[in-house]
């Protein structure tokens, strides 16, 4: 009768305290106290908005907001276990941090698609900040050694943070390819794992090719070079050598000729003889 007593005598008075007084008095309690219960209870209501306005403040970087509601309640669950009146601070100063590192803690051990330094996962926050900043104050993306000089780190720490800061998030495979035309069915990324490189039917006709091109003369390299990896017209290419087009016409269409019939029958043996 007198803990069903003490437990509404505190209902009574909890109101009106503070969450500092609230907080010493649940130090005394035992954890499964009725009394301590309440005394979190209204903890949580006082500052249940506070802790909505901090989880707010990182909505949009791609978590629901609601799975940082929840660690944010997390870090107010922890905030008062953790809270030592006696310190003489104020609750609301020790809360903020806790909440604030927990939600980190969140982004840290469930966005990475991978698993990175921690260096880097702290840096990653920077990064972004220092980038940002300058891309606002000139109008341009900022050098390597602009990025480095800023956050007093090296170079190549910048190119490593970098390149580990791709990892922070994967993309599915069941995700949709945009890259196609509109109006085509939907196709997976993963449809596009596996498929047949066209190159790769290539391979063949460009290792046959290379002793045959170092067997021609040098003119006739260079009008090849120009017109196929060049992309010079035959026009160009006669100015350029000091011939008429006429006569750049008929030397390609003779080493085109003379590359064929020792390409051909290169090949013929090669697949007769794998």
């Amino acid at each position: 009768m007198s803990t069903n007593t003490e437990t509404m005598e505190v209902s009574s008075s909890i109101s009106s305290a503070s969450a500092e007084e609230l907080l010493t008095v649940l130090k005394g309690l035992p954890e499964q106290d009725p009394r301590a219960v309440l005394l979190r209870e209204r903890v949580m209501e006082l500052y249940h908005p506070l802790v909505q306005r901090i989880a707010h403040r990182y909505d949009g970087r791609g978590e629901p907001y609601e799975d940082l509601r929840q660690t944010a309640m997390l870090g107010l669950v922890k905030a008062i276990r953790g809270y030592d009146p006696d310190r003489g601070k104020p609750f609301v100063a020790y809360l903020t941090p806790t909440v604030t590192g927990e939600i980190k803690r969140h982004f840290r051990d469930h966005t990475w698609a991978v698993r990175v330094p921690r260096r880097h996962q702290e840096n990653r926050g920077q990064l972004r900040r220092v980038t940002g900043e300058f891309q606002q104050a000139h109008a341009r993306t900022p050098t390597t050694a602009e990025i480095a000089r800023e956050m007093g780190i090296s170079e190549a720490e910048v190119r490593e943070l970098t390149q580990v800061s791709e990892a922070y998030r994967s993309l599915s495979l069941d995700a949709p390819d945009v890259s196609g035309t509109d109006g085509e069915d939907d196709v997976a990324l993963e449809d596009h794992l596996g498929s047949d490189d066209a190159a790769l039917e290539r391979v063949v006709e460009r290792e046959s090719l290379k002793p045959a091109l170092a067997r021609l003369p040098e003119r006739e390299r260079r009008i090849l070079m120009l017109r196929f990896f060049g992309d010079h017209t035959q026009a160009e290419i006669a100015d350029e050598m000091g011939y008429s087009q006429m006569h750049v016409s008929r030397l390609l269409a003779g080493v085109l000729e003379q590359l064929r019939t020792e390409v051909v029958p290169e090949q013929a043996r090669r697949e007769e003889n794998p």
